[in-house]
């Protein structure tokens, strides 16, 4: 009787699995219309095959335009980005208000009022500044210990409170009787929905976003952004380190405080420094060209709020 060889285990998923890489900085993605903000992390991610990433700033599936994602340690400065203001270009159509406030949901209501462009153009003051703004039900605005579009599917009576957004600048690019298209330029967590409902009420009659891009986001650019089709064709990740900018890209509006190798390990281990520098501040410590920490300055001590793991042991 001859010997059976013994029957070889099959290698888990986990096993066939490349490991992940520590990839360290920002991808300027333009993002198409149709994916949604998780969708296109993950394909960053898988190209990279980084360890950890995230984004700064959800962009809806319908819209498009710029979705800075971070890759490894540049994670750490998306509150930064958050913060900061966005340049949007959108078009509304007249006649009708949808549950969405896009053409994706059904109608809720309908004016037969065409504004003229003057019309326009004289309730937009009122829209710009800090206003109280109604975010749209189906967003990801919690209510209940629930995502208001998860509620709102559910179709469940969805109530949201005003609050105060800031619209800097809000101007009328073009105009025709069925729609107007406008550029604008927000801070955190104003929705461009909600401001072309508001402007169909105030001119009297009805309104919802039919197109929507996002131009800019912080010190992130439409001109140095790169498609979601270049990581698609690319061969293996090494062509990807072409689209990566610096973790520091996100604090480029920060002062720089440059500071001794000494001083750099000691906030490292979170600990402070003196420094001499203006109190009373949030700046970057910068050593030899290597961001190494967020600080929070005051009375010319340097407290590390964020520490960066960007440089080569020794």
């Amino acid at each position: 009787m001859t010997d059976q060889p013994s029957p070889q285990p099959k290698a888990s998923k986990q096993q066939h699995r490349r490991p992940r890489r520590k990839i360290n900085g920002w991808v300027i993605l333009d993002k198409p219309v149709g994916v949604t903000s998780t969708s296109a992390v993950n394909r960053v991610r898988r190209a990279f095959e980084a360890s950890k990433a995230g984004h700064a700033g959800t962009l809806d599936p319908l819209a498009s335009g710029i979705l800075p994602i971070a890759l490894g340690e540049a994670t750490k400065t998306i509150p930064f980005v958050m913060d900061a203001t966005k340049d949007y270009e959108f078009t509304l159509k007249w006649g009708e208000e949808t549950e969405t406030d896009d053409q994706e949901g059904s109608v809720t209501r309908t004016s037969d009022h065409r504004p003229d462009k003057a019309e326009v153009e004289a309730v937009l003051p009122a829209l710009t500044g800090r206003i109280m703004q109604v975010p749209p039900a189906y967003s990801a605005i919690k209510t209940d210990g629930r995502r208001a579009y998860d509620r709102a599917r559910n179709n469940e009576v969805v109530e949201l409170a005003p609050r105060p957004v800031d619209i800097h600048q809000l101007e009328l690019i073009d105009h025709d009787e069925a729609e107007a298209r406008l550029r604008a330029t927000t801070g955190k967590g104003a929705y461009i929905r909600s401001l072309a409902r508001d402007i169909g009420r105030a001119v009297g009659g009805a309104a919802h976003v039919v197109h929507l891009r996002r131009l800019r986001v912080g010190p992130f650019w439409e001109e140095k952004s790169i498609s979601l089709d270049f990581f698609d064709d690319i061969d293996n990740s090494a062509e990807a380190f072409e689209a990566l900018h610096p973790v520091s890209t996100a604090l480029d509006d920060i002062p720089a405080v440059a500071i001794t190798d000494h001083d750099a390990e000691r906030l490292r281990c979170g600990q402070k420094i003196a420094v001499s520098a203006r109190d009373d501040v949030v700046a970057i410590g910068v050593n030899d060209g290597q961001l190494v920490a967020i600080l929070r300055i005051e009375d010319g001590i340097a407290s590390p709020q964020r520490v960066f793991n960007l440089h080569e042991p020794t």
